[in-house]
């Protein structure tokens, strides 16, 4: 039996979020409304979930000694990493001392902060489908690697960034430089190690929701939501809509792989698996063990939405992964550098049919930086594409 306490009170249930940002404040809400007591941490005062949790906290966390000193003082119930840029070691120190939980295991925090760990883990020890990949550790071993076997096109990616920072498309060699450049500039912690993947040529990519979540018996057992479909750019998640279709045997194949890795890593939580599918044959890309940006549109498709699944499945409740309605997200972006942004256009935007908007409340706005979404439900995922798309455009961020 699951028990849960009353927030500031000595039979409080506390959980601590590594990582305020919009993905994370959906994931305190969600976690208040089952009576909760919050602790949001970030890197900067004011981040999106700071501003809705019980209790703020602003350290480096990737400084260890830091992070263990928080803990220690706050002794929560659970940690939750929320991004990647984490002392994980640490965390698996304090985890094998018995000191907290880590969601969904220390070792799965570990192994999905950088690319390196997952991908050896998927394509080296269960031998699921990937593209070809090297690891570089300099710009001289990039070239060489392209040059080995990877061949142009390829990608370039910091083993450990977030939202496409540092990811680029190498089309031949004078690419090379730039590409290297820009990784070293675009990843969460100063690393200088690059992965170079080969390029599939996929018909599509998707986002599987993989939840893995306590049964009526007290069982772990995993759960999927309908495909997500999106459109990225450099990287960065610019749209999505659910369900996206997808022929039998390549929805099975994808679910095996989700099933797979995500039992590999253990523990309970939501699971975002990105995938690519090209006819049947599906490959595996990346897992993050937390909800996943592209699942912001089951805010509008689904009767429990990414952030209650994960705030369910951690708690040891049980889930509902159906499908509510087809629908669609879009990125609403600051368009501006300032700080302390107004929004203008939000009326507008709701007046578009079946559309809602979430404005994330970050305290300093970048041109290319996501300060909102709108969502979209209707009939359809292609009617709910255009107007996700049109209610977004209505939003017009600008400096206060």
């Amino acid at each position: 039996m699951t028990t849960l306490g009353t927030p500031l009170s000595p039979s409080a249930t506390r959980v601590m979020l590594l990582g305020s940002g919009e993905l994370g404040k959906e994931v305190l809400i969600a976690l208040q409304r089952l009576g909760v007591e919050t602790i949001a941490v970030d890197r900067y005062e004011n981040a999106p979930g700071q501003q809705v949790a019980h209790h703020a906290r602003t350290i480096t966390m990737s400084d260890p000694e830091a992070l263990k000193a928080l803990i220690e003082a706050e002794k929560p119930t659970l940690v939750v990493p929320e991004i990647e840029a984490i002392a994980t070691p640490m965390l698996q120190q304090l985890e094998d001392a018995g000191v907290v939980r880590v969601i969904p295991t220390a070792r799965a925090a570990r192994l999905t902060m950088d690319r390196e760990g997952i991908r050896r883990l998927a394509a080296e020890t269960l031998g699921v489908p990937t593209s070809p990949y090297k690891f570089c550790d300099s710009l001289a071993e990039l070239q060489a690697a392209i040059d080995a076997g990877i061949g142009y096109p390829c990608i370039v990616k910091p083993v450990m960034s977030s939202s496409g920072k540092g990811q680029s498309k190498i089309d031949g060699p004078a690419d090379v430089q730039k590409a290297w450049d820009y990784a070293m500039a675009g990843g969460r912690v100063s690393h200088g190690r690059v992965i170079v993947e080969g390029f599939i040529d996929f018909d599509y990519e998707i986002t599987l929701l993989t939840v893995r979540a306590k049964d009526a018996a007290g069982a772990v057992e995993t759960k999927f939501c309908d495909p997500i479909g999106h459109v990225q750019v450099s990287g960065d998640y610019v749209e999505s809509w659910q369900p996206h279709p997808m022929a039998p045997a390549a929805l099975h194949k994808a679910q095996q792989i989700a099933q797979a890795v995500t039992a590999d890593l253990g523990g309970q939580g939501l699971f975002g698996v990105e995938l690519f599918v090209k006819g049947d044959e599906v490959w595996f890309s990346e897992v993050s063990p937390r909800p996943h940006d592209t699942g912001m549109v089951t805010m509008a498709t689904q009767w429990q939405n990414e952030f209650e699944l994960h705030a369910r499945a951690i708690l040891g409740l049980p889930v509902d992964t159906s499908l509510k309605s087809p629908g669609a997200s879009a990125v609403i972006y600051g368009g501006v550098d300032a700080t302390g942004i107004a929004f203008d256009g939000v009326a507008e935007a709701l007046q578009v049919p079946g559309s809602d908007i979430r404005l994330f409340g970050k305290p300093e706005s970048f041109l290319k930086r996501r300060m909102g979404v709108a969502l979209v439900h209707a009939a359809d995922t292609d009617t709910a594409r255009k107007l996700a798309k049109e209610a977004a455009s209505r939003v017009k961020p600008r400096k206060a």
